[in-house]
């Protein structure tokens, strides 16, 4: 893919200035005009080469990295030839939230991606990290969804804590969009939520083509082209901390699903997509760590609350009462009821059981590969 440079510099600068605990937010500008100039030999902003851009990359790693050793971080940087890049002021040190949360201080300072993050469980997983002291870039289809609630969460913390970004996940040039945005906008990522989902119930005899596709398209490939173009960027940053000697982790996270553990009846295009969202983080994480990034799926249990099973019109337990899914219920009551009693614990997935999990996935650098189950005892693995 041939991105623009300063979509390459800006997160190779956030590695650079990795200082072992988090790495700034990097916003560029078209403008030279700048604390620290970096000088590039003739002509080289210009090519477009894999060794003219590792000569780019490795001559503004050696600029930043001295100033790093010695705790001085410029505001801003200039590369001759492509802009200037301002260096965003990082927080007071202390903690956004209950030191006590798993992997709290992991989050902190961090650039997260939550797709579906307007409304259900990807509204949660935001409000978590934002609480924890990420910054959040809100990817929703619903654009206008998601504007209003990052004014809400930006109000609520008193500071641009978060930015609204539309997308289509199954359209790759889309998903492109999108991280060109949130890394113009703030240089890179560190951890990229793969929260949007769809769910067409149904029996396999019954269940439309379309319908199937359309389910597959957002749920399985949409996670697919999230991490093909998500991954890129983090490796990026991770490189430019590599080079120096610092480990820079970053994290891809894959909603998944107890689905994605165990089948679910006529309920076929969707739990085979979330088994099969399984095999690519597997895979994915098979590959990726080699760039440092780690990729796990969580498999929540039932979010009873929120607008997939409670939409009135649209949720689960209208779609499984139509579908006769739920033997003898005659109302969303019964529907309800039937579930809960399926869970150990007697209660569905909350955001927070969510929020936890991904905290957990963060700070333990020594995971990938895995699906995490948070489904109240629903799902055990062995």
């Amino acid at each position: 893919m041939n991105r623009p440079l300063e979509l390459i510099l800006a997160p190779t600068i956030r590695g650079a200035l990795f200082d072992g605990a988090a790495a700034p937010r990097v916003s560029f500008r078209a403008e030279q005009d700048a604390e620290l100039q970096i000088e590039l030999p003739d002509g080289l902003p210009d090519a477009r080469t894999d060794t003219s851009l590792d000569t780019i990359r490795s001559a503004v790693i050696h600029a930043l990295r001295p100033l790093v050793e010695l705790g001085r971080i410029p505001e801003s940087v200039a590369v001759a030839g492509v802009g200037a890049f301002d260096i965003l002021p990082r927080r007071a040190a202390g903690d956004a939230a209950d030191p006590g949360v798993v992997g709290l201080r992991a989050v902190r300072e961090r650039i997260a991606i939550v797709t579906g993050g307007a409304q259900g469980f990807g509204a949660e997983i935001a409000k978590g990290l934002v609480a924890a002291g990420a910054f959040v870039a809100i990817a929703d289809l619903n654009i206008h969804a998601a504007a209003a609630f990052v004014a809400e969460l930006n109000r609520e913390a008193g500071e641009v804590v978060a930015i609204a970004v539309g997308v289509d996940v199954s359209d790759e040039q889309s998903v492109t969009a999108m991280i060109e945005t949130v890394v113009e906008a703030w240089g890179g990522i560190d951890i990229f939520v793969s929260n949007a989902g769809v769910l067409k119930a149904g029996s396999v005899v019954e269940l439309s083509l379309k319908d199937f596709a359309f389910v597959t398209d957002v749920n399985y490939t949409g996670f697919f082209l999230c991490t093909k173009r998500a991954a890129p960027i983090m490796a990026l940053q991770n490189a430019a901390a590599a080079a120096h000697g610092s480990e820079y982790y970053t994290d891809i996270i894959q909603i998944n699903s107890k689905s994605g553990l165990a089948g679910s009846n006529k309920n076929g295009a969707y739990s085979g997509a979330k088994f099969g969202g399984i095999g690519l983080v597997q895979s994915f994480a098979l590959e990726l760590i080699e760039d440092r990034i780690k990729v796990n799926a969580i498999c929540p249990g039932n979010f009873f609350d929120g607008p997939l099973w409670s939409d009135p019109d649209r949720g689960l337990f209208v779609q499984y009462l139509n579908a006769g899914k739920v033997p003898g219920a005659t109302s969303i009551a019964d529907v309800k009821r039937f579930y809960e009693e399926k869970v150990p614990m007697k209660r569905g997935c909350s955001g927070a059981d969510v929020v936890t999990a991904i905290y957990y996935a963060v700070a333990q650098k020594y995971e990938t590969g895995q699906a995490i189950p948070v489904t109240g005892g629903q799902n055990m693995i062995h």
